[in-house]
């Protein structure tokens, strides 16, 4: 794969409005205060245009016997390496792993707060020095829409080993400080993930808040696991550009579960907007779940619509996010608008280590 497919733009800033400041989640809830864990955040829940709100540990009895979660197995990867073009420094961040070797990469100025002001890549041709005596080549653009991201060919050593000993994970000017690459772990990351690839560029972040002892709690209610992997590439913080193709699989087991599942009286609960884009990949027109796995570009819009999903655990994301199409195609406009209007007016907190958000189908029931 040498290029991005075509993609929709990103749908139009949302009548919410901004984001203030203050509301992103600085640093992960277990460090917050003494005596907290992963699961100290909190969970506004949208059946319809009907909210509430509660805490993350009320997830299990916000669910019921015979639902099924569907979880993203890849693991986060040190992404982030500090070099050099020319007399620059600069920072890499590692995206995604071409069929053919090369590396999705994009060029970062530091500013000591992130690496958060992107640069354009290019020219071709452009070399970094990377530590260790390993040299990056930027070939050609990923896409024809931009130069943010370039295919790059590494040489003097194999990249995982490089990002083993040199990378950190990618972080954004909104976070406090570099943190470890356990805090970018969830619960359900393998350290070796299947769909061809090493990882993803940034954490799967929907799934953090959960801890084993909420997995076990939601085991014993009778709520069931689907494992898939899709390894994410780098995000925009400020182009909120729609998903590249990403690397994906759904196995047979995962399938056959969630296919049973829907066959029944139990609902499809994607954890995370990466779980909708494998399991939707992975379904035919009628809405049949089959083992696959490779390259996904599918864009999931209201458009589009859902084949599998009836329901989705997510995080807060900014007004001009494509993810809010996902969004809407889950559970409709006027209830992404009301649950959004909600969030802000009850100060929830946004970005990776932040509050989550569930979408659950309107079935006329109260909360």
């Amino acid at each position: 794969m040498t290029a991005a497919l075509g993609i929709p733009p990103a749908g139009p800033v949302r009548a919410w409005g901004r984001v203030p400041r203050e509301l992103s989640a600085r640093v992960p809830a277990e460090q917050r205060g003494p005596g907290l864990d992963r699961d100290a955040v909190r969970l506004l829940v949208s059946r319809g245009t009907q909210v509430s709100h509660h805490a993350f540990a009320e997830l299990p009895r916000l669910l019921r016997a015979g639902d099924l979660l569907v979880v993203n197995t890849s693991s986060t990867l040190a992404a982030a390496v500090d070099g050099w073009a020319g007399h620059t420094r600069v920072v890499v961040h590692f995206s995604t792993l071409g069929d053919d070797g090369r590396w999705a990469v994009e060029l970062r100025d530091p500013d000591g707060q992130g690496t958060t002001r992107a640069r354009a890549g290019g020219p071709l041709g452009t070399v970094v020095r990377l530590p260790g005596g390993v040299r990056l080549v930027l070939e050609e653009p990923l896409s024809t829409r931009g130069e943010r991201l370039w295919w790059a060919r590494v040489d003097g050593a194999e990249v995982c080993e490089l990002l083993g000993a040199y990378g950190r994970p990618i972080r954004y000017r909104y976070t406090e400080r570099d943190q470890p690459l356990s805090v970018y772990q969830t619960v359900f990351a393998l350290p070796d993930p299947p769909a061809g690839g090493p990882g993803s560029a940034e954490m799967p972040s929907a799934a953090r808040p959960f801890t084993h002892r909420m997995v076990a709690e939601l085991v014993s209610r009778g709520v069931q696991f689907a494992p898939i992997t899709l390894h994410t590439g780098v995000a925009s913080a400020e182009a909120h550009e729609p998903p590249y193709p990403e690397r994906f699989a759904v196995p047979e087991a995962s399938a056959r579960l969630i296919n049973a599942v829907r066959a029944g009286d139990g609902r499809v609960v994607a954890v995370g907007t990466t779980a909708v884009r494998a399991v939707e990949s992975a379904a035919g027109p009628d809405g049949v779940v089959r083992a696959a796995e490779g390259w996904t570009d599918l864009v999931v819009t209201p458009e589009r619509g859902v084949r599998v999903v009836d329901g989705l655990l997510t995080g807060l994301h900014e007004p001009e996010a494509s993810h809010l199409l996902m969004l809407e195609a889950v559970a409709g406009a006027a209830a992404i608008d009301r649950g959004y209007q909600e969030a802000l007016r009850h100060r929830y907190l946004w970005h990776e280590f932040g509050d989550v958000h569930l979408l659950l189908p309107d079935e006329g029931t109260s909360l």
